[in-house]
């Protein structure tokens, strides 16, 4: 199972070995560290992996996830 967790403030963290990122023209991005870092705060010159600008920036994520029956939920 892959498991992707969202740092506080951060990037998002693809903690698996069994991952391929891919772009919109299908093009495999080579992965070069574990865990993969992806970057949340658009201002990474490393695209689409962090490499730890939202420190610089002072980056502030949105707040938590909504759930299930939150009117801030995705529509389904």
């Amino acid at each position: 199972m892959t498991t992707i967790r969202l740092r506080q403030n951060g990037p998002y963290v693809i903690d698996s070995d069994d991952v391929r990122i891919i772009d919109w023209n299908g093009v495999e991005y080579r992965i070069e560290r574990r865990p993969v870092a992806l970057c949340r705060c658009g201002a990474s010159t490393k695209k689409p992996f962090c490499d730890g600008s939202h420190s610089r920036l002072g980056f502030q994520a949105a707040e938590a996830a909504a759930g299930p029956g939150s009117e801030d939920a995705p529509a389904t």
